[in-house]
């Protein structure tokens, strides 16, 4: 027996030790396709898909791979593949159904159909799929429009024999419906998977690459005439007219079956015409294959890209979905594809073979920054669900359906990552906002924001005990200071050129609170601390509270709460427990004005942070041990997880929306779901169970944190692991992609705070 999936090629895995009866038990999923090393679209369309339903899942289910092959394509592979289809041998088709069929734990089959790939012997697919009694799933790279009886009726059978059909795109779905006749229950659109990049600068590619001062039109793929790339090279002349500075990369090794059966012939005569044209120095072929890292830098470096394919029937594109999620400002020929996606500002469409409308789109947007731009970010937002991530977690649900719940998802945990975390942090403290996953330093700082750091940073050394975290905790611990006034109280706004900014005339006592938790959580891990540190937290903590019993926000006095309760850890202090007690006697005194029999809570509305509010009351007492603060809080988070969890998951209070005391207390809320509510869940979950240890509790930590992981109303991921950030906001339609200080520190602070549970 071949061992379970691995790549080293392109990827490596976030291991997961499961013991190896645990993975027999695990249901089995067949991939049918193409497979590496052979060099064609599907095959590295289904790596891709394989290794991100392997990253994103654990302890869900096992993928097996049968890979096709024919007599004149024939491959050495790696521990990946368990079987081989030869799709030219009908004897190879029945051996392939006994064995499935005789595989107990095989729940599911997953084909990946391209019609060339079965050339003559789609009768015996046909059989194979009709005699195998398993699941059965058919993912359609292509879709023929206007079919012949003969494909009609192909088609036909194949929807007979399997469970359910993918497609790629809407239009690909239509055409089934309309031309084919299949019914649209059946079907799921699932886009063509993109790779998540980090929009690295396109000087410094341009530097590493050696084509520095040049502007980068580019095409990539394996190279066959279909591509058409001689309507770029027509083109090149009227470009270079007006832009000189132009080069043209064309990025692909030949396509191996066409230099199997006509060599570099297409090549050839590309280099000719080039010559012809007096084109050597705006045109560079890369004629090889290249690794998956290095692909998605020369694409980012690419000013423009051209997708010139002829073939009017070509359902979706791979290397178009992977320029534009790299931020190219992409110019396309309407391949039904490109029809569907190019809307709205996110690229251009011109004819087929048309080099005249070519060269002016071209010269259009080489002159027209402002536009490139927009574009660029039209298309990153564009095509943001379909990042690999969120294309796993649509295959796994249907898998999951298909199975009758064989298949029970268990979303893997991503290793701590303080990259974005860290890229956000200046030499003075943590930025505001950022644009996608670039700090935005005209955003300034916030003291909530640096606060907020300072306990996450806080976390990860007492989880680390790494020095290097030393260096930030000072730092974040010093803007605090920045921030405090003489008079005792905090300011929250400061500019790039650390000026207090107007802002600070809005209401402050929040932001009072949490600097007062921050500190007090730096206070609770002073045994690790150097002395210096120590004593100076102890005095800014002290200072700080010199004003707190004037202030009336609920949410700013649950940060004081929790603030003394970690401080009183390890420095207690008879007057500060007075202080939490009158905070804490105040909440008591909310909450027993406005609860009823339906509604215990301590304001007449559900609205933001509801959870430091029982957290808090739980610190109360912890702190103190008054029977009142703690019967409060168990009562009133009861009521909070009722409003925001049901089986499927968490659902925070909407920003858009508060949820008040009415007669209709069912939340009708969707979209508007922030990262910081979540992980404040989290956080007074953990607390929650630490005192209970009830393990419902520990249940709704899984279950929130997955919510940054895609179990969410849109299936998409909040967290961005190759980033380290965090998307900003889970909206009704859409992600946020934004990843700013508030979202990526509180997904921070939920990561670390679960670490000791899973």
């Amino acid at each position: 027996m071949k061992n379970q999936i691995s790549f080293k090629k392109r990827h490596l895995f976030n291991d997961v030790v499961v013991s190896s009866e645990k993975k027999d038990k695990l249901p089995e999923l067949l991939v049918i396709s193409t497979f590496p090393p052979r060099e064609c679209g599907i095959a590295t369309y289904s790596e891709d898909l394989i290794f991100a339903l392997n990253n994103k899942f654990e302890q869900s289910f096992v993928i097996k791979i049968c890979a096709l092959e024919n007599e004149s394509e024939k491959h050495k592979y790696a521990n990946d593949v368990e079987y081989v289809l030869e799709t030219d041998k009908s004897n190879s088709y029945r051996e392939l159904v006994k064995s499935i069929n005789e595989n107990d734990t095989i729940k599911i089959v997953l084909l990946q159909h391209e019609f060339g790939l079965f050339k003559n012997n789609e009768s015996d697919l046909i059989a194979l799929l009709q005699n195998t009694n398993k699941a059965k799933i058919i993912a359609f790279h292509t879709i023929l429009p206007n079919p012949d009886i003969l494909l009609r009726e192909n088609v036909q059978n194949l929807n007979k024999a399997i469970d359910s059909i993918i497609v790629m795109t809407k239009a690909s779905q239509k055409i089934l419906v309309n031309d084919y006749g299949i019914a649209i229950e059946k079907i799921t659109v699932i886009p063509h998977g993109t790779h998540l990049v980090k929009y690295t600068e396109k000087t410094f590619l341009k530097e590493k690459y050696q084509v520095a001062n040049r502007k980068i039109i580019a095409t990539f793929g394996l190279l066959s005439s279909g591509k058409c790339i001689e309507t770029s090279i027509n083109a090149l002349r009227s470009i270079i007219k007006n832009h000189p500075e132009v080069l043209f990369l064309v990025i692909g090794k030949t396509h191996p079956t066409v230099v199997k059966n006509e060599g570099e012939k297409y090549r050839k005569n590309l280099e000719d015409r080039i010559t012809a044209l007096q084109l050597n120095k705006n045109v560079k072929f890369i004629n090889k294959y290249l690794a998956l890292d290095e692909l998605l830098e020369y694409l980012q470096l690419t000013d423009i890209y051209l997708f010139t394919s002829k073939d009017k029937n070509q359902a979706v594109s791979g290397t178009f979905s992977y320029a534009i999620s790299c931020g190219c400002p992409i110019i396309s020929t309407p391949i039904p594809h490109a029809v569907e996606v190019l809307q709205k500002g996110t690229g251009v469409i011109i004819d087929f073979e048309n080099s005249i409308q070519l060269a002016e789109q071209v010269n259009n947007l080489l002159d027209n920054a402002q536009l490139c731009k927009e574009i660029s970010s039209n298309g990153i937002h564009k095509l943001a669900p379909t990042a690999w991530e969120n294309s796993a977690i649509s295959h796994a649900l249907l898998f999951e359906e298909m199975s009758n719940k064989k298949i029970q998802l268990q979303y893997k945990i991503p290793k701590i990552n303080l990259n974005h975390f860290k890229k956000l942090t200046t030499e003075f403290g943590m930025i505001q906002f950022s644009i996608i996953n670039q700090p935005d330093i005209n955003s300034g700082y916030t003291l909530d924001d640096n606060a907020r750091a300072l306990v996450a940073i806080c976390q990860n050394f007492e989880l680390t005990s790494n020095v290097e975290d030393i260096k930030l905790i000072n730092l974040y611990f010093n803007f605090i200071k920045y921030c405090l006034q003489p008079e005792g109280y905090f300011l929250n706004y400061v500019d790039e050129n650390k000026n207090f900014t107007k802002q600070n005339s809005e209401n402050l006592e929040d932001s009072n609170g949490r600097s007062i938790w921050a500190l007090g959580y730096l206070i609770s891990i002073s045994d690790l601390l150097p002395i210096e540190l120590e004593l100076e937290a102890k005095k800014t903590f002290q200072l700080a509270l010199a004003n707190v019993k004037k202030i009336h926000s609920p949410r700013a006095m649950a940060f004081i709460i929790k603030g003394i309760y970690y401080s009183n850890a390890k420095n207690n202090s008879v007057e500060n427990v007075i202080v939490l007690k009158h905070l804490s006697d105040k909440l008591v005194q909310m909450y027993r004005h406005e609860s009823d029999e339906n509604w215990q809570w301590f304001e007449s509305y559900l609205t933001y942070a509801n959870s430091i509010l029982p957290e808090a009351m739980l610190c109360a007492y912890l702190t103190t041990g008054i029977p009142i603060y703690k019967e409060i809080a168990k009562k009133s988070f009861t009521f909070l997880l009722s409003k925001i969890f049901t089986k499927k998951g968490i659902n925070v209070i909407s920003n858009k929306g508060w949820l008040h005391n009415t007669n209709e207390l069912t939340p009708s809320y969707i979209g508007g779901e922030q990262p910081i509510d979540v992980a404040y869940s989290i956080l007074a979950l953990s607390k929650f169970y630490e005192v209970f240890q009830d393990q419902k509790y520990l249940e709704k930590i899984k279950l929130a944190f997955d919510w940054f992981l895609g179990k969410n109303h849109l299936h998409q991921i909040i967290y961005n692991p190759c980033t380290g950030g965090c998307y900003d906001g889970l909206e009704d339609t859409y992600i946020n992609l934004n990843q700013g200080a508030e979202s990526t520190v509180s997904y921070l602070m939920a990561r670390l705070t679960i670490e000791k549970y899973f």
